[in-house]
């Protein structure tokens, strides 16, 4: 089954040196790399082409700031608040998201590998032409998530809620929801051949090819 996909894990050094998020400005290409930045507070940044490279994030707030098209890799938030920030056409690769407050994430365009949300708050996030490979969403609130036209592979969903989230133009050939619970979910007919779900989902996704289910 995908839940036991195997998907690699940020990787990063045991003696990480303590940095400030501002410490990118005095870079000529803003990046952080091998350091640990806890209890840092950042609202309406903007700052494209950002690089963050086995960095560990604790307890911050980076809040309706813009990281377009940055480079994101082996990186842990952990209790981290980014709700409204952007992070559209980046590439994420070995990034975990644990216990995070993830309102209004944009992701839109990105490509995600080897990426998890564990225990996250995800109501209205985007992930808007995302592609996704060995991804794994866990123990997540999604309400009204958007994957409109997403190409998805090896993803899946481990007891999320995720009541009217959107998946029109997205192929869920392989996608587990099985383990995930809503009341409403936007998808086509035509994209939910070979989506994995439970016998319940299956009544649910039953009327959306015409079918009347007998009790």
């Amino acid at each position: 089954m995908l839940q036991h996909i195997k998907i690699e894990n940020p990787k990063l050094p045991t003696d990480l040196k303590r940095a400030q998020f501002e410490d990118l400005y005095y870079e000529e290409d803003p990046s952080l790399m091998d350091c640990e930045v806890k209890n840092a507070f950042v609202e309406g940044e903007n700052i494209e082409k950002l690089e963050l490279s086995r960095v560990s994030f604790k307890g911050i707030r980076l809040l309706s700031s813009t990281f377009s098209r940055a480079d994101v890799a082996d990186v842990i938030f952990e209790g981290c608040d980014l709700s409204n920030t952007r992070f559209d056409e980046g590439i994420l690769h070995r990034v975990a998201f644990k216990d995070c407050k993830l309102l209004g994430l944009d992701l839109s365009k990105a490509h995600l590998k080897d990426v998890t949300f564990d225990n996250c708050i995800m109501d209205v996030s985007s992930f808007i032409e995302t592609m996704t490979n060995k991804v794994r969403f866990e123990r997540s609130r999604m309400h009204s998530a958007n994957f409109y036209e997403c190409d998805m592979k090896r993803t899946a969903f481990e007891q999320c809620d995720l009541n009217d989230i959107d998946f029109t133009v997205t192929n869920l050939n392989g996608v587990d929801i099985s383990s995930s619970f809503f009341e409403r979910i936007n998808v086509e007919a035509a994209n939910v051949k070979g989506c994995i779900v439970s016998p319940q989902q299956a009544v649910s996704f039953a009327s959306l090819l015409g079918l009347k289910v007998k009790e």
